[in-house]
């Protein structure tokens, strides 16, 4: 295994165990305000220190990282399952189906998620869930791109024509051999788009327009902390190192995971 997967799987698996553990132990209750050991340094008693409303750190970044995951896990869902069906129709069906999904990507492109997380808030309001909806649509095109471009090069080899040949419909061969063989691509994509998501639950959380008090969030401890960073450092260093340190292992896994899946970086090898 090489050093930066292994890094990577280190990282994303500290995030990822910090999440879950939330979700039965935290050291103290992230809603509990106890404002007379607020801006304690990192002790025995509170392992991370206490930020102005007298919070645990530790606890609240631990609950921050379920709320991070789950944010870009869902999102990075949202756009693989409508961004895959529709690069495998493009790739299928040369012409008007093409053209129409390309031009589609490009107006969500023109928007980046934080302007749709706006216009959605707008509407509906500031909550984890339109963060959801405003980063899944963001990865639609990308998705979208990354499975039309893979599958462009499968439909002219020789097995392909050869399935066509025995008389099967475009749809069953997308899925039965073209699908199977981009799925290293879609999986190294994925992995890419979900540090990509927290980065951006983060950055909505920070403008708040992610996740609402009381659960605690990433972005958002950092937008409080940034008055206080003179006073009590350590308020700001810990979630900004989280994010850093997930953010880094996801995309370290993900070169890793690019690597053991291509088979011509193997080969390589």
């Amino acid at each position: 295994m090489r050093p930066g997967l292994a890094i990577g799987i280190v990282l994303a698996g500290v995030a990822l165990a910090a999440a879950l553990t939330s979700l039965v132990w935290t050291p103290y209750d992230v809603t509990e305000l106890v404002i007379s050991q607020k801006l304690q340094a990192p002790s025995a008693l509170h392992w991370l220190g206490t930020d102005h409303f007298g919070r645990d750190i530790a606890a609240m970044l631990m609950v921050g990282a379920r709320t991070s995951l789950a944010v870009a896990l869902v999102a990075v869902g949202i756009g693989m399952g409508i961004g895959v069906p529709l690069g495998l129709l493009a790739a299928s069906k040369p012409g008007w189906a093409d053209e129409l999904t390309m031009r589609g990507n490009d107006l969500i492109f023109a928007f980046p998620s934080l302007v749709i997380a706006i216009l959605i808030t707008a509407v509906f309001g500031p909550s984890a869930v339109n963060a959801i909806i405003a980063i899944g649509i963001f990865n639609i095109p990308v998705f979208a791109r990354v499975t039309r471009g893979g599958a462009l090069s499968l439909w002219t080899l020789d097995y392909i024509r050869s399935a066509q040949v025995a008389g099967k419909g475009r749809a069953r061969i997308s899925l039965e051999h073209v699908l199977p063989n981009i799925a290293n691509l879609l999986i190294v994509q994925g992995t890419i788009q979900f540090s990509l998501g927290i980065l951006a639950e983060a950055g909505l959380s920070y403008v708040g327009l992610g996740a609402q008090p009381p659960l605690p969030s990433w972005g958002r401890m950092l937008a409080e902390a940034q008055t206080m960073v003179t006073l009590a450092p350590h308020v700001a260093i810990f979630p900004g190192l989280a994010i850093v340190a997930t953010v880094l292992g996801l995309n370290l896994l993900g070169d890793g995971l690019r690597d053991a899946l291509d088979p011509r970086l193997r080969h390589a090898r």
